[in-house]
Parts: structure tokens; C-alpha cells; sequence
């Protein structure tokens, strides 16, 4: 078994499973969503957690900050522990006039600066998407919570701190709408073993305006994303 989840069997993670980069989120959604949720791990303080959402299991865990560290979490719920539906739910950075703070943004495709791809060994290019199922799901708990989206392409970077002031308006151009740091390697597990990925992220920090959510929004306070990604995988 894995060195990162290993106080959960087999049976405590759910199918389906929501994956927040923050494990005070997952313990937030746990806590405030879930019926019966029980912890199944702490290893490292990444808390997962497994209850009833409307009757139906869900299991939502932590998977920290970066592509490394999605990419460790995700890779051990669909090779070791059998998760088929994986969504992520965390924070992104709008590129865009129109896609405001606190809007909910869905990664069709994550285009990235990452090398991940490496450890797949494909003769060229790969472009990292999303689920079809899981995005037709996502469409319908749409339509029924009221809870608007918006989908394109965005870019999972490494680097957080850029050293270029100007380098999100290269992204920009060609229509990327956020960054986040972490859809691409999900995306890239998920296609590899034949399970269904899906990212979306609330809006908390904008490069056009300057504005950024406080410490405790993008803690507590993106429910309405939080509903949107519990809707879809009980669907």
C-alpha cells in the first residue's frame, strides 16, 4: 500500500471523490456537507474523509499544493484504493475582465508549463482534459442547483511566483481563461488509467484588477463550488 493514504483499506474511499488542494477544506466540507463522514486518513495532516452526500458515498480528500503533489494523491486513489470519478475543487487566477471573483471556471483542457508529461514517455505533445461524463453531469447539476460555470482552457503552472510581471497575458491570448497549479497532472493520471477527472476552481485572485479573496473565502466560503462538485458526483 501506499506511503501517503495508508491508514485507509480499501473499502473507506468512496468511488467518487472531491479532491480541495487545502485539507481544511476537505475537513470544511466534511463537516458541512457530509452525513456520517469519518476520517480515514491524517498521514502528513492531508485529512480524507468519507460520508453520504443525499444518501450516496463520497469521499473528499486533501491533496496539497502543485502538480507533484496532486499527482501523488490522485495517481494512489485510482491505482490503489479504486476511485473512478476524481474532481478537483480548488482556486484559480482570472486572466479576464468577464470572469470576475468568486465565479466558478472548468477546465476543459488544462494547457501547462509543467514537464509531467515526462513520466508517460508519449512521442510528442499531450493535451491534458477533462471527462466528457463527468462534464455532462456537471452540466446537468447546473442546471439544477442554479450555480452558473464557466469552461475553456487553463494552464496548471509550477511556479507560483513568477518573476515576469506580463507572463499570464501570453496565456491570455490564446484564450486561457485562469491558472491553477494543479488539473493538468490529474488530467494526465486520469487519462492513463482510464478513470473520469474533472477540475473546477472558484475564482480568488484576479490579474486584471488586482483583487484577491481572503484567507478565509478561499477556506470556507466557495460553497457554491462545494455543491456544484458534490451535485456532479452523486449523478
Amino acid at each position: 500500500m501506499s506511503t501517503h493514504i495508508n491508514a485507509a483499506s480499501k473499502g473507506d474511499i468512496a468511488k467518487s471523490v472531491l479532491l480541495p488542494g487545502d485539507p481544511l477544506r476537505a475537513k470544511f466540507i466534511a463537516e458541512n456537507f457530509l452525513e456520517g463522514a469519518v476520517c480515514y486518513t491524517d498521514i502528513r495532516n492531508m485529512l480524507g474523509f468519507t460520508g453520504t452526500y443525499k444518501g450516496v458515498p463520497v469521499s473528499v480528500q486533501g491533496t496539497g499544493m502543485g502538480m507533484p503533489s496532486m499527482g501523488i494523491y490522485s495517481w494512489e486513489l485510482m491505482t490503489e484504493y479504486g476511485v473512478e470519478n476524481l474532481i478537483r475543487i480548488g482556486t484559480a487566477g482570472s486572466f479576464h475582465e468577464d470572469i470576475q471573483i468568486g465565479d466558478i471556471v472548468v477546465g476543459l483542457a488544462a494547457s501547462t508549463d509543467s514537464n509531467y508529461i515526462h513520466a508517460f514517455d508519449v512521442p510528442g505533445n499531450y493535451a491534458p482534459c477533462a471527462s466528457y461524463e463527468l462534464l455532462k453531469k456537471l452540466t446537468a447539476a447546473s442546471e439544477e442547483t442554479g450555480h452558473a460555470f464557466k469552461a475553456g482552457n487553463i494552464v496548471s503552472c509550477d511556479v507560483f511566483y513568477e518573476l515576469s510581471d506580463d507572463w499570464w497575458k501570453r496565456w491570455r491570448s490564446m484564450g486561457v481563461l485562469a491558472v491553477e497549479m494543479e488539473a493538468a497532472a490529474l488530467y494526465m493520471n486520469a487519462a492513463y488509467n482510464r478513470v473520469n477527472a474533472l477540475a473546477m476552481m472558484t475564482i480568488s485572485d484576479h490579474f486584471v484588477t488586482g483583487e484577491r479573496a481572503t484567507t478565509k473565502q478561499r477556506e470556507q466560503e466557495f460553497t457554491k463550488m462545494m455543491e456544484l462538485a458534490l451535485e456532479t458526483a452523486i449523478k
